[in-house]
């Protein structure tokens, strides 16, 4: 049966000569995979593997045999929102990467979560709009993402006092705890006080934190990147 549906474009896995096997967030249907065929062929019209590139804002039709089908076809796709600055700014396109891996190992459902797929939608174009101070939109982006996974965190002390439980050094950091609240009590995306130290020491912690609450999160490869061009 053929569905109408928005998408995220996660990751995707070349699969036989010139076919991919795309991972996407979807708005009706959560994290689904995608057999796409011919996209890596000579022959292919356009550049549809563009379209898969980490990110990305789809409007998609698919087709969905049944519920227990662990992989899926799309009938017909479409850039749904074109970026300006993501993929040509090398520190937007780091951010990007990291948010991706994130949401790569985090994202588990495969049902309709319209709250966290409209949360995801929107960070992403605000981090394409934003023109200066995104420097630390990923250490607010896993603040706020952590709500919509179930185990938000409420201040900084409740989270350097989870950290410590779970044996984590501890070091109290009021700086980070002033940034950290601030955060919380924003709306949105706005220019917050922390430098290159400062958030990595955070995103360190946050990232022991995910890991506490979901398992096999593992190794970060796009982390080493992220630190080097976020100086």
């Amino acid at each position: 049966m053929l569905y109408k549906t928005k998408g995220i474009a996660i990751s995707y896995i070349r699969f036989r000569e010139t076919s991919i096997i795309a991972k996407i967030y979807t708005e009706s249907f959560g994290i689904q995979s995608y057999i796409v065929n011919s996209v890596r062929s000579s022959k292919a019209r356009g550049n549809k593997i563009a379209l898969f590139q980490p990110l990305t804002l789809l409007d998609m039709v698919v087709y969905h045999k049944d519920k227990q089908a662990s992989v899926h076809r799309i009938s017909e796709m479409k850039c749904l929102v074109p970026f300006h600055s993501i993929p040509f700014e090398i520190a937007k396109s780091s951010i990007g990467l990291f948010l991706t891996e994130i949401l790569g190992k985090t994202l588990k459902e495969e049902e309709q979560n319209e709250p966290l797929f409209d949360f995801l939608y929107q960070s992403i174009l605000h981090l394409d709009n934003m023109e200066e101070g995104f420097e630390n939109f990923h250490i607010q982006f896993m603040i706020y993402y952590a709500s919509y996974l179930g185990f938000g965190i409420e201040s900084m002390r409740e989270l350097e006092l989870e950290l410590k439980q779970h044996h984590y050094p501890y070091l109290a950091n009021r700086a980070q705890e002033d940034v950290v609240n601030m955060i919380l009590q924003q709306i949105g995306y706005e220019k917050i006080p922390l430098d290159r130290i400062g958030r990595s020491s955070l995103l360190e912690k946050l990232i022991y934190f995910y890991k506490i609450h979901i398992e096999g999160i593992g190794e970060l490869k796009s982390l080493d990147v992220l630190r080097e061009v976020l100086r």
